[in-house]
């Protein structure tokens, strides 16, 4: 089961300059709740922007990731 480190260092570096923020809901390892703020997420619709976090666990979610609730905001959506 991944750690809350490994899931934030992940998505940090397939999204340099993010802030990410995990929590680790259950204390299992398999259910997540991530708060992404990058650059990435400019023009990108929501649907999009969780696509693009999906693919950096592929095959996990479903698997050792059972759940992952995302929070995905550009910049200047951030409060």
């Amino acid at each position: 089961m991944p750690s809350v480190d490994e899931i934030r260092g992940r998505i940090e570096a397939a999204l340099p300059g993010a802030r990410v923020t995990v929590e680790d809901l259950t204390g299992g390892g398999d259910h997540f709740r991530c708060e992404i703020v990058s650059d990435r997420f400019r023009g990108l619709s929501r649907v999009e922007r969780h696509k693009l976090v999906y693919a950096i666990f592929g095959d996990e979610i479903g698997g050792p990731i059972h759940a992952l609730s995302l929070k995905t905001l550009a910049p200047e959506e951030a409060k």
